[in-house]
């Protein structure tokens, strides 16, 4: 691997954990607002009584979500691969994220503990990254809409 590519992987690792434990606690926030009837729940009652005290089911989930946030932040990097067609790039990102999320959403208990809670979760996964991934390649088409367009207009100009 380049070390240009190595370095850019470890500062977006970096950048990636403290956008991972943001968005975590956000979601907890958005969790109480719609279930904890007016109180804070920092995370899924299950994983407070599994570990047994709320500080450490905190910790634990604090940990795991700056782990997805430094998988996603890292992995970003796939989407530079020019040689790469999107579908690989695409792929290999899912991958990586899926393997990472699954296991995270496990332990945190953000899952059913069964099989059908685990192809529930994942299914929503999936849906959520297909549908971010849509928005993101129909703004990245409206950008490149607007370039041909400036890059026409100008070209026009120069006439």
């Amino acid at each position: 691997m380049q070390k240009k590519i190595k370095k850019k992987i470890i500062l977006r690792s970096l950048f990636g954990i403290p956008i991972g434990i943001t968005i975590g606690y956000l979601i907890s926030i958005a969790g109480s607002l719609m279930w904890g009837q007016g109180y804070y729940s920092p995370c899924v009652p299950e994983l407070v009584l599994s570990l047994g005290s709320e500080i450490r089911a905190v910790v634990l989930q604090t940990a795991l979500c700056a782990l997805l946030g430094l998988s996603f932040s890292a992995t970003s990097v796939l989407w530079e691969m020019e040689n790469w067609s999107l579908v690989k790039q695409t792929g290999i990102y899912f991958l990586i994220n899926s393997i990472v999320m699954m296991p995270v959403a496990w332990f945190t208990r953000w899952m059913e503990h069964s099989f059908i809670g685990f192809l529930r979760y994942f299914g929503m996964f999936a849906a959520i990254f297909i549908l971010i991934w849509v928005l993101e390649c129909i703004i990245g088409r409206r950008n490149i809409a607007k370039m041909n367009e400036k890059l026409h207009q100008s070209r026009q100009e120069e006439k």
